[in-house]
């Protein structure tokens, strides 16, 4: 089996690690690829774990034990986090994003790939230190956000829906009320989604009212689940009270601006910290 150096140990680690962030890999693993003892591959995750830090690309971990191994977390620094927000802003505020009815067309932006895994990324790293077992949302728009930041996360994704589907088997359904228009709606789960006593992370696409989100969450009670946090890509700055507490938001909409004609967006204050 073929050998090698460990400059090209270093590079595969780095792959993947990058594709496969919050897994964790066992030292026996990299043995087998690299045709390595434990003790070399020790040595290359350590210099692996020393770039990380200082590149500020996230943090390595290495667990002890029989089922032990290492994992790579993938943290934003403060200058790429505001990065990506101020590209968001400049995206969502082109003034041919208005329709008619003071709406903002989205779905080109939750649609493309790229722009959705930098939003992921911001919101995975705000909560790299919670233990999350499932994200949950609700469809539509918001699914592509929750798929990628699953992907980061290394957990599942369970989509609630509007109507019940024969697809999804037993639910469990519950009414909620619109934060934005105080309509009385219905969302549904299906019993398979989650398991019992779950740790959480909430993510959607959009806030006004907080609705929806504070639906998901007495959602989450009925499956006995504990929500850890509520991610939205956008809050409007109006209604100031929301329905939902315990979130955080990347971006801040000023809802009233768009009625003259223009999109002031702006990052969270949340999260310029």
């Amino acid at each position: 089996m073929k050998k090698y150096k460990r400059n090209q140990r270093i590079g595969a680690l780095m792959k993947i690690f990058a594709e496969k962030p919050n897994y964790l890999f066992s030292y026996n693993y990299f043995c087998g690829i690299f045709n390595a003892a434990k003790s070399t591959i020790s040595e290359d995750v350590a210099i692996v774990k020393e770039l990380v830090e200082e590149m500020n690309f996230g943090r390595i971990e290495t667990i002890s034990g029989a089922s032990g191994g290492v994992m790579f977390i993938s943290i934003l620094g403060s200058k790429e986090r505001n990065d990506i927000l101020e590209q968001l802003c400049s995206l969502f505020s082109q003034k041919n994003r208005i329709l008619p009815g003071g709406f903002i067309y989205l779905t080109d932006i939750f649609n493309n790939p790229r722009i959705v895994s930098n939003i992921a990324e911001v919101i995975s790293s705000e909560f790299s230190n919670k233990h999350i077992d499932y994200i949950v949302t609700v469809e539509t728009k918001g699914i592509p956000v929750a798929i990628m930041t699953g992907q980061k996360l290394n957990v599942p994704v369970a989509v609630i829906r509007r109507n019940n589907k024969i697809t999804e088997g037993a639910t469990v359904s519950i009414n909620y009320v619109s934060g934005s228009s105080n309509n009385i709606q219905t969302m549904s789960l299906s019993k398979r989604s989650l398991k019992e006593d779950a740790e959480i992370l909430i993510v959607d696409d959009f806030m006004k009212g907080g609705g929806t989100c504070k639906g998901m969450e007495d959602m989450m009670r009925e499956f006995n689940a504990n929500v850890v946090g509520t991610a939205v890509v956008i809050e409007t700055i109006e209604p100031e009270k929301k329905l939902a507490d315990n979130y955080i938001s990347l971006l801040v909409l000023n809802n009233t601006s768009i009625k003259e004609g223009i999109i002031e967006i702006r990052p969270s204050p949340k999260l310029l910290k």
